[in-house]
């Protein structure tokens, strides 16, 4: 194994596609990456997780693991059918620290100043009706009685 490697990956006889991580990482940060992949614990075999239900769409599931552990800045290290890098196209570069360059930029981006809210206008548009002043007088209403029947 390469020093410096987080996750490693490949096949078992016995297991199927299996996941393994060093010390590099805490183990309950692992465990959480390695389960949100779809990879269970092995009973008996520490540190060693199985993929989960191997038989549906195995080899890319484990491909996506790969991928997506590099994509998070881990270094991953897989057989050569389980290594997207390899079987897929030339491999992207990977930022090992991108979400805190990506947290920086959205708090300089929302320190600054935006376009997007503007001041009312302050003339008036030329479609616009004038509002008619308010009467000075109060107006007179005149209600009538009815004769018969009930007032309501």
């Amino acid at each position: 194994m390469q020093p410096g490697t987080h996750f490693s990956f490949g096949d078992h006889k016995e297991h199927g596609f299996v996941a393994s991580f060093t010390s590099l990482i805490p183990q309950h940060l692992a465990h959480w990456f390695l389960e949100r992949e779809q990879f269970e614990p092995v009973p008996g075999e520490p540190g060693l997780y199985r993929l989960s239900d191997p038989e549906r769409d195995g080899v890319r599931r484990t491909r996506q693991a790969v991928h997506d552990l590099r994509r998070h800045g881990y270094t991953v290290q897989a057989d050569i059918r389980l290594n997207p890098a390899l079987s897929t196209g030339p491999p992207r570069p990977v930022r090992p620290h991108g979400l805190q360059e990506r947290r920086s930029r959205l708090a300089q981006a929302a320190a600054g100043r935006t376009t997007q809210r503007s001041t009312t206008p302050t003339t008036s548009l030329p479609s616009a009706r004038p509002i008619p002043p308010k009467p000075t007088y109060a107006p007179t209403v005149h209600l009538t009685a009815a004769a018969s029947g009930r007032s309501r």
